[in-house]
């Protein structure tokens, strides 16, 4: 037994594996079966590649005792320890229900928000779990919505402290591997290895946020600048997004998200304390409210039965990655580490990722592509004037080209890939009528008509293959719009100076 790749149907001590349930950042999680004890357990085993690494075995006994010394209503039960044939697995009650993160997607593809008074509870719930665990030694690090699980019963239990830290203890990290999920992690955590209970309380108004937006306030192309946003980018309001949303949770937000932790809540007992204050005044009656329309790209999500519903992949897949390298450590080259690798276009998306190009506002990708129209027919027209030949009966194609930049200028501002197709059956059957109209050899179309398959088929087959790798749409959207734009350009002023050379 090898491998944790393969359990099912095998007995780790006294625990028959019946199936996988899910993977982490460092473990696989199976059903298993206690047969004495008639009962089904959740067994987490860690992965076998890790376990030949001390410091991870070293972290993964210290989350085992420390968590196993935590019983609470709202903290995952943990029952046992062990290793057997060099495989290291806990194991846990099996919580029946579903993750924090299902239910909020459920509501994201109704276009709903999660109800206050339940945003309420479940944040209540959290508060009083993560308020033992402090006040018994004990760091989550890892707050997010997969990780709060709701039970049958609706009451959330905080999971997987799979990064737990004993306050006050020596620090156990990967190689120095940065812990964590980036879109839920304090600045200070991220940036300098450095927490404390204040960092789950700015993890948790993260969480907050989401249930009251439908999205976290910080998104962007690489670990680095994710940090980034979080150290220096000024909060979203939750209001301005949802002016409907009371403004006595919106404080509360403001409060947990405090980018120095000593104007944070400093206890979660503090947070609980004004959250039921803000409760106070909402309406209990309330239903799931429509979201406004919102400046936030609408996220991926990866978890429950909804989604199959989204189709917008933005983000990647947040759980815990212990491959993650420490920001003060990566090399400007290195912000990306983790990306997989997928042959041509996953070596390309790799390298483009690391051009950090900019956001484009709509409304600069307009006036661009329009300020480019308007340059290149001014230019036509007036060597026309000057030499005295109509370019433009032979140099009209030019339109086209600048016709394909508008496009892809478009879908580098709205962070579309799709975009590529249209804009790139534009331009290569540009490039075909850029010949034919310049040269004046019509005829070559009996055989020219078979380049304009291939222009389709490229076309259509480059965007969806890039779909299939994760973080790839948004970088090439962005790199699409960039490199294209130019080139259109330079090629209009070429099909002008042929104009004027063949006229």
């Amino acid at each position: 037994m090898s491998s944790s790749s393969s359990l099912e149907g095998t007995t780790l001590g006294k625990y028959r594996i019946v199936k996988a349930l899910g993977r982490g950042g460092m473990a696989q999680v199976y059903k298993a079966y206690h047969p004495q004890l008639d009962r089904y357990m959740a067994v987490k085993v860690l992965r076998a590649d890790l376990a030949e690494d001390a410091e991870f075995l070293e972290r993964f006994r210290r989350e085992a005792h420390s968590v196993s010394g935590l019983r609470h209503a709202n903290i995952v039960q943990v029952f046992d320890f062990d290793v057997q044939d060099d495989l290291y697995y806990m194991v846990m009650e099996l919580l029946e229900g579903d993750t924090l993160r299902a239910r909020l997607n459920e509501y994201r593809i109704r276009n709903q928000r999660m109800p206050l008074a339940e945003t309420v509870r479940i944040l209540g719930d959290v508060l009083r779990g993560l308020a033992y665990a402090h006040n018994e030694g004990v760091i989550h690090r890892d707050i997010k919505p997969a990780n709060i699980m709701l039970n049958k019963k609706g009451e959330a239990v905080l999971t997987d402290f799979g990064i737990a830290q004993i306050v006050g203890s020596t620090q156990h990290t990967a190689s120095g591997a940065l812990m964590g999920t980036l879109n839920y992690m304090a600045p200070e955590q991220g940036l300098k290895n450095q927490y404390d209970r204040r960092s789950d309380i700015y993890s948790l108004g993260i969480v907050l946020f989401e249930m009251l937006t439908g999205y976290t306030p910080f998104d962007a192309d690489t670990p680095l600048a994710i940090l980034m946003k979080h150290l220096n980018d000024p909060l979203p309001l939750p209001t301005e997004i949802d002016p409907s949303l009371p403004v006595e949770l919106e404080r509360v937000v403001l409060k947990a998200l405090a980018k120095d932790p000593d104007d944070r809540f400093q206890s979660a007992d503090e947070m609980a304390e004004v959250l039921q204050q803000a409760a106070a005044h909402l309406n209990g009656d309330e239903q799931p409210a429509t979201l406004p329309p919102s400046r936030f790209p609408q996220q991926a999500v990866f978890s429950g039965a909804a989604r199959s519903h989204i189709t917008d992949h933005r983000f990647a897949e947040a759980d815990t990655d212990a491959n993650i390298q420490p920001v003060r450590w990566a090399a400007a080259g290195d912000t990306e580490a983790g990306l997989p690798s997928s042959g041509l276009f996953g070596d390309l998306t790799g390298r483009i990722r690391s051009w950090r190009i900019p956001r484009l506002s709509v409304s600069s990708a307009i006036f661009g592509g329009l300020a480019l129209f308007l340059i290149a027919n001014m230019f036509a027209v007036a060597l026309s004037n000057f030499s005295g030949k109509p370019l433009l009966t032979r140099a009209w194609s030019i339109e086209i080209f600048l016709t394909a930049s508008l496009l892809a200028l478009i879908g580098w501002s709205i962070e579309r890939h799709w975009l590529m197709i249209p804009s790139g059956i534009v331009f290569g059957s540009g490039l075909l009528l850029a010949y034919s109209a310049v040269t004046g050899r019509w005829q070559d179309w009996n055989f020219l008509w078979m380049f304009e398959l291939l222009v389709l088929l490229v076309s259509i087959f480059v965007p969806i293959r890039i779909n299939q790798i994760e973080g790839a749409p948004l970088a090439w959207s962005k790199a699409f719009g960039l490199i294209l734009t130019p080139v259109c350009a330079a090629l209009s002023m070429v099909v002008i100076l042929l104009a004027l050379l063949l006229a």
